[in-house]
């Protein structure tokens, strides 16, 4: 007898597409009583101009700005945040930039006021217990969807870590998706980030905690993809594309949300903290392969998305996943990660992350190896 379906789906966060609509920022914080935010953005945000445009368009809701993030943003970086939001004593966070400051600005508006570094909640796994500060979300790349999700991964290194912390209070109050904003974003970082919304939806579809509102929205954020990353990274101007590729990365968001992700994410942390790939491509260097994996277990859903988002079969799909990357210049084998045959047994330990047990298929040692063998 089939079991009963049942499921679970809260959008928490409130949110505003077009393109042109940051510039209504000031009425936004307005309708919200918003008073005395820290803008959290990516370091080039201060060089060219943008942060100062948003404080602009806050109209004086934001009183400073921090911008002192690295990529794969670390415990030391969080701390500073909530060093200058305490200081401030700031009562709203916006974050503006692709995963790193929306990663920074969640982490920093859980850990204001509690007195305690953020690797408490990250590394050391204490709850929060705290309202957290309302987040202002922006994204200017298309692809983590950070915007709509509760997660922040950031890189421990005096504990060796690199891994997400999550919580209910992380959620963005509010996420204002301007595709404008994504228009000078250089060409890897597009192909990077587009690749992470082929991840996001495929593992919120194949997830063993997928559910059929993220299985519709994985679908149509997968053929958005499929659809545009393309013609967003060879038309930078492409302003249809760059609109897509927006769209996709927001709903791919909501795909994997409850679900969570699973075995592409689980391998990039170490291929990331060990090797300096992108989160993006190195959640699409095991991507094709996993796609061949999951349809063992999953094979008739699998050749259904496969179907629906243009494919004649799953084989065809991850053909074409191979095929966007090599187009787009990222890894494809182990030699261009820079990864030895010799270091795959240590590649393969470090692997092992909770994500890992979302993943349809046992991803058991033997598995990881031979998958990373294959990439040669």
């Amino acid at each position: 007898m089939d079991m009963a379906l049942e499921f679970q789906y809260s959008l928490k966060t409130s949110i505003v597409f077009g393109c042109g609509s940051v510039e209504k920022l000031g009425r936004y914080c307005a309708e919200r009583g918003w008073k005395n935010g820290v803008l959290v953005a990516d370091p080039f945000f201060r060089t060219n101009g943008l942060a100062d445009a948003i404080v602009r368009y806050s109209d004086g809701a934001i009183s400073a700005v921090f911008s002192d993030i690295q990529p794969n943003p670390s415990i030391e970086n969080v701390d500073a945040c909530v060093k200058q939001i305490e200081c401030l004593n700031a009562s709203f966070v916006v974050a503006l930039g692709g995963g790193s400051s929306m990663d920074c600005a969640k982490a920093a508006s859980v850990t204001a006021y509690t007195g305690k570094s953020v690797r408490a909640f990250h590394s050391e796994n204490e709850p929060i217990c705290t309202a957290g500060l309302p987040i202002l979300a922006i994204p200017t790349t298309a692809g983590t969807g950070s915007e709509v999700t509760n997660v922040a991964v950031l890189s421990d290194s005096e504990k060796g870590i690199k891994g997400p912390m999550a919580s209910e209070k992380m959620f963005a109050s509010l996420a204002i998706v301007d595709p404008n904003l994504t228009l000078s974003v250089p060409t890897r970082v597009v192909a990077s980030t587009g690749l992470d919304v082929l991840s996001h939806a495929l593992e919120g579809f194949w997830s063993k905690g997928h559910q059929p509102l993220c299985d519709a929205f994985a679908m149509y954020a997968a053929r958005l993809a499929f659809d545009n990353l393309e013609r967003a990274f060879f038309c930078g101007n492409d302003i249809q594309a760059k609109e897509n590729m927006a769209l996709a990365s927001l709903i791919a968001g909501l795909a994997f949300g409850p679900p969570k992700t699973a075995a592409s994410h689980a391998c990039s942390f170490p291929l990331t903290n060990i090797y300096h790939i992108p989160h993006g491509e190195a959640c699409a260097f095991t991507l094709d392969a996993l796609v061949r994996i999951n349809s063992e277990a999953e094979s008739e859903r699998m050749q259904q998305f496969a179907r629906v988002v243009g494919f004649a079969s799953t084989d065809a799909m991850a053909d074409e996943i191979l095929r966007l990357k090599r187009t787009c210049g990222m890894r494809c084998t182990l030699a261009e990660a820079g990864i030895s045959v010799d270091d795959l047994p240590d590649l393969v330990e470090k692997c092992q992350h909770p994500n890992l047990l979302n993943n349809p298929v046992e991803m058991t040692h033997e598995r990881l190896m031979d998958m990373f063998l294959r990439l040669q």
